[in-house]
């Protein structure tokens, strides 16, 4: 296997033989065309309970009226036991990322662990940070060690529950990487997505330490509720810090019927929905899993911990194209710092779509 190992790396300007620049602007929904069935995208499909699609609905009738952030924060902030200064409410998680970027101007030494979302650097480059790569290693099934980020950077970015890889690294892991000085950005977009059998809540979240200096934790609505195009996730953070960001952000940033959303997804009923959804989410990662390990020459990494699984396999484009010709659509890994060409991420969907994909899959890898 020819995978970058764990290091330290320069984010862009490749020397001669080197690789070409991963496109980090690239996302799943370009592959999910109409027609196909669609793997490459992360968001849960389903209808909206009453709960959620009620509050977003009655918005509508009262939409002259300009966005009211605070009853929202009120309630996320409840959520998270937290305090409502400590809640900065963004339209989507991306739009967290591009505050970061803009707002933390005077950030010296920025470092992005890769594999993973690529906005968080594409946020940084666009607002003129120099950006340096920590590629952890396929080998160590992706795992971090605190000690390969250097000492001195002074702001962090990292994914838990990670994208692409689905890897969730230990609650205590993250927070060795906390010291005066540092900003710390925990993206916890797919922590809802997580369970462990026997444990309560989220484990390994960072949402409600406030204990850390310098940490960030980026929260988003749009997976488990299928909120993509409302745009609605938030910050947490000390007051100071948030408001740094605040300062950056135009005024009524966020909808009025995406507050809504961000209010009822707070709620107790909510959040114990998310468990109940996160469990059942478990058990078809599990079956999908299961599954691919019969398949010869395909090899998940690590042991996935959210809606989506890596995996690795010897002419992975060759592949994805021909499931494309086949109606399926699943997200190429090469537009990932630190994966390459022979890497495809598939999102968990029910049984019945795993079993139909799996064996497409091996018809196509047998052609």
């Amino acid at each position: 296997m020819c995978d970058q190992p764990s290091v330290l790396a320069p984010a862009a300007g490749a020397g001669a033989g080197a690789a070409p620049e991963p496109d980090l602007a690239h996302h799943g929904d370009t592959e999910a065309s109409a027609g196909l069935v669609d793997l490459a995208v992360n968001v849960r499909r389903a209808p909206l309970p009453e709960w959620l699609a009620g509050p977003i609905a009655a918005t509508l009738t009262d939409l002259a009226r300009y966005p009211d952030p605070a009853p929202a924060r009120a309630a996320v902030a409840a959520r998270h036991r937290r305090h409502p200064d400590e809640v900065l409410l963004t339209a989507g998680a991306a739009e967290g990322f591009v505050l970061i970027a803009q707002a933390l101007r005077g950030i010296r030494r920025p470092v992005v662990v890769h594999p993973q979302f690529t906005e968080p650097e594409a946020a940084l480059r666009a607002a003129g940070h120099p950006v340096e790569r920590v590629l952890l290693d396929p080998a160590e099934d992706f795992q971090l060690d605190p000690d390969r980020v250097p000492a001195d950077s002074d702001l962090v970015m990292i994914g838990n529950p990670t994208n692409p890889t689905s890897v969730l690294h230990p609650a205590r892991t993250l927070a060795a990487l906390a010291r005066p000085g540092r900003v710390l950005v925990v993206d916890e977009a797919f922590a809802d997505t997580t369970a462990v059998r026997g444990r309560p809540g989220e484990p390994e979240s960072l949402a409600e330490r406030r204990d850390l200096p310098g940490l960030l934790v980026l929260r988003s609505l749009t997976k488990t509720w299928g909120l993509a195009g409302l745009r609605i996730g938030y910050l947490l953070g000390a007051p100071e810090l948030l408001s740094r960001l605040a300062a950056v952000q135009p005024l009524w940033a966020v909808s009025t019927p995406a507050l809504a959303a961000a209010s009822a997804c707070a709620t107790p009923v909510a959040v114990q929905a998310e468990r109940v959804i996160a469990a059942e989410l478990a058990a078809d990662r599990d079956h999908l899993v299961a599954r691919l390990a019969d398949l010869p020459g395909v090899r998940v990494a690590g042991r996935p911990a959210s809606a989506f699984v890596l995996l690795h396999l010897p002419g992975a484009t060759r592949v994805r194209e021909a499931l494309r010709d086949r109606g399926w659509a699943v997200r190429r890994g090469d537009t990932f710092p630190g994966l390459g060409p022979d890497w495809l991420r598939v999102a968990v969907r029910d049984r019945s779509t795993t079993d139909a994909f799996v064996a497409v899959l091996r018809e196509t890898m047998e052609a």
